[in-house]
């Protein structure tokens, strides 16, 4: 359990290739794995992305260092642009000194193109996360009131904040428009969550990077994050993007801290209730962001009513276990957060807990 506690904290830069590596080769993702690990004769080399990668600044996984540039190789390959991946990727290339030697002569040629892959976060915008976090709705609206104002941080492209535009199948619990570009029926472990008919009055979210989803540009860059092995992923990046084409999500730059503060000092509506919600976002926020949104729902919350609730619902990564758990929470009344269910981090399948 220590060993996993300390996961995050890991310095090395290459023992966190590493391990993300193992991570990749764990969730199915070989390909991906060889090409992270490649990475490796890079930190040994003297092109700009190699020193940065030697010299990182933080901690590197909490950072997601490695995903960081491997998304911008990965975007080499989806542009187009250079090919020399595209075996690796389909399995075809399996040898690691082969794609060690592709990887480092990528970084060669594209070197301060990739460079600006560093500087920034991955954005795993992930349809998926929404049956989770629809079942977690359900389970709220059983004790508060079912007319939801949702708040997302860390929205990214706002895939989630279109959540109320998806088709939903949990465990036979059907929900959304049948017709939906976006169908999502992951594998239910468990019962269903309970049928409460809910209402999604208003859904909008924050990032401190937002990507147009509609802008086919941007919408590549965002794929460039996605394993390519995880074809039902890419798949539904681009059902997301028509959506969006046809009705952009509502999704503003602003960082998460001052995002929740400016929403919860906006008038609630009477019978509604405010939601907070976010999915594998929390481990990336600083310290003192995560504080001050702690302290600024606890404060929301003592000053909630039954006809003006609040509650916050969360798909976050377990740091000690590494599973991925939802959890909830509303005032008044439920103050503690309750572990609803475990889930895939793609949202292949769920499985519900069952709680009250």
């Amino acid at each position: 359990m220590a060993e996993k506690q300390a996961v995050m904290e890991i310095a090395s830069v290459r023992e966190a290739i590493e391990w993300q590596a193992r991570h990749a080769e764990e969730a199915g993702m070989p390909n991906t794995a060889r090409v992270i690990r490649g990475l490796l004769p890079v930190v040994d080399g003297d092109t700009t992305v190699g020193l940065r990668l030697a010299n990182w600044h933080g901690l590197t996984l909490r950072d997601a260092m490695p995903l960081r540039i491997h998304g911008g190789l990965h975007h080499l390959l989806l542009t187009g642009e250079d090919k020399r991946l595209e075996p690796v990727y389909a399995g075809l290339t399996t040898d690691q000194g082969q794609v060690d030697d592709i990887v480092v002569a990528l970084v060669e040629k594209y070197d301060h193109q990739l460079l600006a892959w560093l500087d920034g976060p991955p954005q795993t915008n992930e349809a998926g996360r929404s049956a989770s976090l629809l079942a977690g709705l359900l389970w709220l609206g059983q004790r508060v009131p079912p007319r939801f104002e949702l708040l997302e941080i860390g929205a990214s492209a706002g895939i989630n904040t279109m959540m109320h535009r998806f088709r939903f199948d949990l465990g036979g619990v059907l929900r959304g428009p049948p017709d939906s570009p976006v169908q999502l029926t992951p594998e239910w472990r468990g019962d269903p969550p309970p049928e409460t008919n809910i209402q999604i009055a208003s859904i909008r979210g924050c990032d401190t990077a937002p990507i147009d989803l509609a802008d086919p540009v941007e919408a590549l860059r965002l794929k460039s994050y996605v394993w390519p092995e995880a074809r039902g992923r890419m798949q539904r990046v681009d059902a997301a993007a028509r959506l969006a084409q046809e009705s952009p999500p509502e999704v503003v730059r602003m960082d998460a801290m001052e995002f929740v503060r400016s929403a919860l000092a906006q008038p609630q509506e009477e019978g509604t209730t405010r939601v907070l919600f976010h999915s594998i976002v929390w481990q990336y926020l600083p310290d003192f962001q995560q504080e001050a949104i702690e302290n600024a729902m606890a404060e929301a919350g003592a000053a909630a009513s039954e006809t003006r609730a609040l509650a916050w619902l969360t798909l976050e990564t377990n740091r000690e276990t590494f599973r991925h758990e939802l959890h909830a929470r509303y005032w008044p009344g439920g103050e503690e957060p309750v572990l609803l269910g475990h889930a895939h981090p793609h949202g292949e399948w769920v499985e519900w807990l069952g709680v009250g």
